[in-house]
């Protein structure tokens, strides 16, 4: 399964497994397309102008969806990562994430 992330917390599940290899791969948007197009995925985007920022870049339905994750081995998640830490509590609009530089990664669970 891909997870579409707004974190780049990896969140596996050690209830499972006790040991997972994480690899973690910048990749730009046009790879990010492609994935979430050739991929099923579960958007667990839990922060609303995140999930409509990101159905505009990658051009596919990413719903908000504050959901718990357990990535597990053959898992994939395809994180949003800004590249400014936000004060405390502050909250995004869609215009505000859209000026700020962010990072697209790829992990693989294995």
């Amino acid at each position: 399964m891909l997870y579409i992330l707004n974190t780049l917390i990896v969140p596996v599940d050690f209830g499972i497994k006790q040991e997972y290899v994480v690899s973690i791969q910048k990749i730009d948007l046009e790879t990010a397309r492609r994935i979430v197009r050739e991929m099923e995925f579960t958007s667990a985007v839990g922060h609303e102008a995140t999930a409509k920022v990101l159905t505009e870049l990658l051009g596919v339905e990413i719903p908000y969806n504050r959901i718990t994750v357990k990535m597990k081995e053959g898992d994939a998640g395809l994180h949003f990562v800004l590249r400014t830490r936000l004060p405390e509590g502050k909250v995004l609009s869609e215009e505000e994430l859209r000026e700020l530089d962010f990072d697209l990664v790829l992990s693989k669970v294995s």
